[in-house]
């Protein structure tokens, strides 16, 4: 009876622990009429919040295709100054909820999944604000590897309303390196 109990308040803590690495900070609201097709390619990470999966990386990219199962594939890549290489990781993403809402789940650590909340997004798929499951994750994306001042002025402003951290933003290098 004991280990019975155990076990299911383990399994319950489990579930509350993966539900917490999917879900989204307070206050913040994924984007609706959300088009995946329109999403895919390749996106430029222009700024984030520090971790260290991507801790010293410049020339940051995010390339998303379209998996088999009816995922997504992600590629991540940078490059390491340090070590004079290019890192890479490659997961996979699915829709929390219906695909037309910018929630998804992303794993590039087994059954292990984070959020993925697409709360801002050009019209026209030039640039995103992204956050993970709480304020330590934050990304503003973009088409190129530059944005207009305005762009990063609004992710800033938006991002303090929303709570993130902006003093501990890095604003990703870009430029291209001779050794691509």
């Amino acid at each position: 009876m004991l280990h019975n109990r155990f076990l299911k308040t383990l399994l319950l803590l489990f579930t509350g622990v993966l539900a917490a690495c999917t879900g989204i900070p307070e206050g913040v609201k994924p984007i609706d009429d959300f088009e995946l097709p329109r999403y895919l390619g390749k996106w430029y990470e222009i700024a984030r919040l520090d971790h260290s999966f991507e801790r010293g990386l410049s020339r940051v990219t995010a390339e998303y295709s379209l998996r088999d199962d009816g995922g997504v594939k992600v590629v991540n890549r940078g490059f390491d100054a340090e070590h004079a290489s290019w890192k890479e990781s490659v997961g996979k993403a699915y829709f929390i909820g219906t695909p037309d809402v910018g929630h998804l789940k992303v794993s590039f650590f087994g059954p292990f999944y984070g959020s993925y909340v697409i709360f801002e997004l050009d019209k026209d798929y030039r640039y995103a604000m992204v956050s993970g499951p709480n304020r330590s994750y934050l990304w503003l994306l973009s088409r190129t590897p530059a944005v207009d001042e305005s762009v990063k002025k609004r992710f800033l402003q938006r991002a303090d309303e929303l709570g993130f951290d902006t003093g501990a933003l890095i604003f990703v290098e870009q430029s291209p390196l001779d050794t691509d």
